[in-house]
């Protein structure tokens, strides 16, 4: 599939400043000192079942458990002394949420986040735990953004969104970067898709680092609102989907991360929630780790590559670890 489109994207393009590989730049030198350099692990198991040599890039050995920390961090510490001591909100299903409430609390900055009724009981503890106050919301019949806006309006509150926003994706770009930067040129990176800030950011640091290599979103196949979004051209609205990787729980991809996505990205996959339980088995029996739904998104996919990848050098992200571990026990038994 073409990488460069234009058409229905041009309006976005021009109206739009999109982020770029020297803001990725930028954000490492604010994230150093404060993010984990997180490992790039090997499974010989793993080449053997793809029939290629997979790097996993392991963000759930990341402060808070997710990659989340690293847009997080970089947005928060370009608030101005006004931002700071007015404080921050968002909304989140659990790991920016985290992310947002911890890297508050090193810089002194007051967090509120709305997360939903459902989102996983240790991520909303996690938060609280960081010094967040949170508000919760039914993802189902409330609509999480005009919260945000209406009391960010209310409590003169900064508005740092998931995803949809020039630093968060700069900051998310950073592990890619340090992908490339250990283990040289790929030829196919897979990462998982939910608002695309992880997906826009990667994709930046490859066509810098690595301009040759493919790179693919992975989104749950019960939302892949993003997937309908790459082909038809323009961004696709959806109902809130129902799916076991709830960090992938989006309704829809922002304007910033569209638009890199659009330029940048190659192709959208989807995997089904059973692909996902797999891959979470695989991860925990083989390579020891824990791994949340939506973090097992890329391998998920990169399992059912094939031909595609055979005898390739293939990237994977895993996002993040933030899983009930009551929740991810009966996952992996079942």
């Amino acid at each position: 599939m073409a990488r460069h489109r234009r058409g229905a994207l041009m309006w976005t393009m021009t109206m739009l400043t999109l982020p770029t590989f020297d803001d990725v730049i930028a954000a490492s030198m604010r994230l150093e000192g404060h993010a984990h350099r997180t490992p790039v692990l090997r499974s010989r198991t793993a080449d053997e079942r793809l029939g290629a040599q997979v790097f996993f890039k392991c963000e759930n050995f990341q402060r808070m458990g997710a990659f989340k920390f690293r847009g997080a961090f970089n947005a928060l510490s370009r608030f101005t002394a006004a931002q700071k001591q007015a404080g921050v909100i968002t909304f989140s299903s659990g790991n920016h949420a985290q992310a947002i409430a911890l890297s508050a609390r090193m810089l002194g900055i007051p967090a509120t986040i709305l997360m939903p009724l459902d989102a996983p009981q240790a991520k909303i503890d996690a938060t609280r735990g960081y010094g967040g106050e949170v508000i919760q919301f039914d993802r189902f019949k409330q609509d999480r953004e005009a919260l945000t806006r209406e009391l960010a309006e209310q409590r003169g509150l900064t508005l740092i969104p998931p995803y949809d926003h020039p630093d968060v994706m700069a900051g998310q770009g950073t592990a890619a970067k340090e992908l490339f930067e250990e283990v040289g040129e790929l030829d196919h990176l897979f990462v998982c898709l939910g608002g695309g800030g992880l997906l826009s950011g990667s994709a930046l640091s490859a066509r810098a680092l690595s301009p040759r290599c493919k790179v693919y979103g992975v989104e749950p196949e019960a939302g892949n609102d993003g997937q309908q979004s790459f082909r038809s051209g323009k961004i696709v609205n959806i109902p809130t989907p129902k799916t076991i990787a709830d960090g992938a729980q989006t309704q829809h991809l922002g304007e910033y991360t569209f638009g890199v996505i659009q330029r940048d990205v190659d192709d959208i996959h989807t995997a089904t929630d059973a692909q996902l339980v797999q891959a979470m088995r695989f991860f925990a029996e083989r390579m020891k780790m824990v791994v949340e739904p939506t973090g097992c998104l890329g391998f998920a996919a990169a399992a059912q590559a094939g031909a595609l990848i055979r005898g390739k050098r293939v990237g994977v992200i895993i996002s993040g670890g933030n899983v009930d571990l009551r929740r991810f026990a009966g996952f992996i038994a079942d």
